[in-house]
């Protein structure tokens, strides 16, 4: 929170800042943001070819500071002002007159890759749902959240690696939903000590596990099959989007594919300890993401070769 601060403080809406920085400064804030941040995993990796990895950079600081602005201020009331001028400053951008450096390095992303407002602006919209919303009535109300928070960071990928086509957006925000219900299914513990609840309240009540039963982390039998429940759901939108990772460019394949495979491999543990994450949070090991990591680059390989002859894709 503490370097969050201190950038708000010279680029907020009151900052200390005077006119418009450079667009070289701009790449390096967006390139040190995203490269030195705590929960950056990992933003660009090493398998994305390296004239992507400034763009990457850009819609990642984005994202940053709109889930810093969100989460990081304390004050929901001043978190929507926040939002409000966030969301001011984005449409300046698409105007052309960016002054902030996220946004003086975006305006060159958005413009090469053609991308709308529309994703940046979903992101925003649930990040402001965040100050007022901490639990979900149905499934489909939880959905909705996950189509303004989750999928709009796939759609964007797309874009930059110019595979935007409706049936990769059908697929990828497949993938996006359910990479966000394992996280969720994972830190069921941890978002409520925060006063979040996703499981959703019909689910609850369909296996007679009650509100009250949740906040004092009860596992009795109706939690175990609820989990349960929640998990093979999960499982769903991840295993119906993997057929996006073969339409993708070159070695973005094994980026996505890493992804999923990382997704249901934490839906794995959640079920290998029977479903009891109130007790335990489970993880995926360091030596489990190498074997995962070296599965898809096989998988990666092999479609390589069964794709050669064929014509020329666009390379990622």
């Amino acid at each position: 929170m503490a370097d969050f601060a201190a950038d708000l403080a010279i680029w907020g809406p009151d900052g200390s800042a005077d006119g418009t920085v450079s667009l070289a400064a701009a790449r390096k804030y967006c390139r040190d943001l995203a490269t030195t941040h705590y929960e950056n995993f990992p933003v660009v990796s090493w398998l994305l070819p390296r004239n992507l990895h400034q763009h990457f950079y850009n819609v990642y600081a984005y994202c940053r500071w709109s889930d810093d602005l969100a989460d990081e201020i304390g004050d929901h009331a001043r978190s929507l002002k926040l939002l409000d001028w966030w969301l001011a400053e984005l449409r300046n951008c698409y105007d052309g007159s960016a002054r902030h450096p996220v946004f003086v390095a975006l305006t060159e992303t958005i413009h090469e890759f053609e991308i709308p407002s529309e994703p940046f602006e979903n992101l925003l919209s649930a990040f402001r749902q965040d100050q007022t919303v901490c639990e979900y009535a149905t499934f489909d109300e939880l959905r909705d959240y996950c189509r303004r928070s989750a999928d709009p960071v796939g759609r964007l990928v797309l874009y930059l690696c110019r595979s935007h086509t409706e049936q990769n957006v059908i697929w990828s925000d497949s993938v996006c939903t359910g990479l966000q219900l394992a996280n969720f299914w994972q830190d069921v513990a941890r978002d409520l000590d925060i006063g979040r609840i996703y499981l959703p309240i019909d689910d609850c009540r369909r296996f007679g596990y009650s509100r009250n039963d949740l906040r004092n982390r009860v596992t009795n039998p109706a939690f175990l099959e609820l989990m349960a429940f929640e998990v093979d759901r999960a499982r769903d939108f991840l295993t119906f989007g993997l057929p996006l990772v073969s339409t993708l460019p070159g070695r973005l394949q094994i980026d996505i594919e890493l992804f999923i495979r990382g997704g249901l491999k934490v839906l794995d543990h959640v079920k290998s300890i029977d479903y009891r994450v109130w007790e335990t949070r489970p993880v995926v090991r360091k030596r489990e993401f190498g074997w995962l990591l070296g599965g898809c680059v096989w998988r990666a390989f092999w479609r390589r070769v069964a794709r050669a002859g064929r014509p020329s894709q666009n390379r990622c």
